[in-house]
């Protein structure tokens, strides 16, 4: 599996524009086969901040995400809302286990 977390950053002002668009791509990403699981949410207190976590089966699962029309559309969008200072990560994890 492969957990991807992150942020990306918009300006305050630009959140209410952004939330039809990240709604469509994170309803997307979520009918996606291999998609364990997509969120983001904006920080409690730190305005713009936009946490970013996705669970995803495999590569090719992932790769068939960095394909598809909704990620190009959603980035697309990206200078009218000028996002910015992406920080994601991807990482190979193992099953859950309870803590």
């Amino acid at each position: 599996m492969l957990l991807i977390v992150g942020t990306v950053r918009l300006p305050p002002h630009n959140v209410s524009a952004a939330l039809p668009i990240m709604r469509t791509m994170v309803e997307a990403s979520r009918a996606e086969d291999g998609c364990l699981e997509y969120a983001y949410s904006e920080d409690l207190w730190d305005a713009g901040l936009i946490h970013i976590k996705e669970l995803w089966d495999d590569g090719a699962a992932l790769e068939r995400h960095f394909a598809s029309p909704h990620i190009s559309q959603w980035r697309a969008a990206w200078p009218a809302l000028a996002i910015g200072d992406r920080d994601l990560r991807v990482y190979e994890v193992g099953a859950p286990r309870p803590t």
